[in-house]
């Protein structure tokens, strides 16, 4: 008898075991098929941004005193992932030049730009290619909100060509986005419309007083590439000084070696006193070709330094010494927005932080909400780099 009475309840245990393995095994196979398997991270409320050493945040950069014309803003986004997002402001005019470097660097970038896009529109959103560490933030899953719907965007340009297969998860979700958005009223080109000036298009924007901004034209719009970053929107903003010359600013993307000659061949490129880093400071981009051309006065570079995410080979992790040394001719003024400290354990913190370039028609200044510091100063530069002969 007593066998028997063991033997009914370990039945009643097993029966109780397999109904919440079942209940359990049921609500990860919901999630699996459910939730979006291109977020690789969860959104929350919760704004992530890096902190200087002493614990203040490295959101706030207070430029309101300096009375700038133009604002250029290389923005940190809040994770170890490098990526691409400039905010960009006139008085007549606020521009978003992509959002990544994913998902979860929404929240981050929303509320930064709300310190300073206070009417909730961007009257200019440019979206370089079709690479997650540049639109992450358009492309996301019907359950988390874009860029497209945080903002009205009343002008979006994007890039002419692509790789990315109509039907992979990431690129249907842009569509969509996209869709979306120009449903709700926003005019849509193409870098091959602006240039041609087909659609309705122009390939120069006034976007303030004397400052304008035009997409410039690239090979690549109508030709294909084996790289997606050859597709990247390239655009130039020029702010008038008077007797008929101005300060430029360069934003290439993600644009390749290749790419950076045709570039030089097809415009009139002149000098800069801003070039955003190609490539986040890559070996493969900022040729000599290009950098001879516009000999830049101040570089930015979006990254998180150091970092492991596409080689453990660490000089060529960005920025690349081989980046470096190309650079070093024409300018020691680099910036940087982010640190990796430790990529295995998600360590980072700021480099420079967010880094803000501050135009007037006669001056400039570049302001950071972690520091100042330009690279070659840096603790990182000194311990992981050899300081080209020109800078000695």
């Amino acid at each position: 008898m007593a066998k028997k009475k063991t033997s009914t309840a370990n039945k009643v245990l097993l029966s109780f075991l397999a109904l919440v393995i079942g209940v359990v095994g049921s609500f990860y196979l919901f999630n699996f098929f459910t939730l979006p398997l291109t977020d690789e991270v969860t959104v929350t409320d919760e704004v992530y941004f890096s902190n200087d050493p002493n614990g203040n945040d490295s959101i706030n950069v207070d430029i309101s005193s300096y009375g700038a014309d133009l604002s250029i803003h290389f923005l940190e986004l809040g994770n170890k992932y490098t990526g691409d997002c400039t905010f960009i402001q006139t008085a007549e005019a606020d521009i978003l030049i992509d959002c990544g470097s994913k998902s979860n660097s929404i929240s981050t970038v929303s509320n930064y730009l709300n310190q300073y896009v206070t009417d909730g529109v961007l009257e200019y959103v440019i979206v370089t290619h079709a690479h997650q560490d540049h639109y992450a933030g358009f492309a996301t899953s019907t359950k988390i909100d874009s860029i497209f719907d945080l903002y009205e965007c009343e002008t979006i340009i994007d890039f002419s060509m692509t790789n990315q297969e109509e039907t992979s998860t990431m690129y249907s979700n842009y569509q969509r986005e996209l869709a979306d958005e120009i449903a709700q009223g926003a005019t849509h080109y193409t870098a091959l419309d602006c240039i041609s000036k087909e659609n309705g298009a122009t390939d120069v924007f006034e976007i303030g007083d004397g400052i304008t901004l035009q997409i410039l034209e690239s090979f690549y719009y109508t030709n294909k590439s084996s790289t997606e970053n050859n597709y990247s929107v390239c655009c130039m903003i020029s702010q008038d000084i008077g007797n008929g010359e101005s300060k430029n600013f360069l934003f290439t993307g993600d644009l390749e070696a290749d790419g950076e000659e045709y570039l030089v061949e097809m415009n009139d490129l002149p000098k800069v006193e801003l070039y955003k880093a190609g490539h986040h400071g890559s070996k493969t981009s900022s040729t000599t070709t290009l950098l001879s051309v516009i000999q830049p006065k101040v570089v930015c570079v979006c990254c998180c330094a150091g970092s492991s995410e596409y080689t453990k080979v660490a000089e060529n992790q960005f920025p690349t010494q081989e980046f470096i040394d190309r650079v070093a001719p024409y300018t020691d003024q680099i910036f940087v927005t982010t640190l990796c400290v430790d990529y295995a354990n998600n360590e980072f913190t700021s480099f420079n932080g967010n880094i803000v370039y501050l135009s007037k028609v006669d001056e400039y200044a570049v302001v950071c909400s972690n520091n100042n510091t330009i690279l070659k100063n840096s603790d990182w530069f000194k311990n992981n780099r050899t300081c080209p002969d020109v800078w000695k």
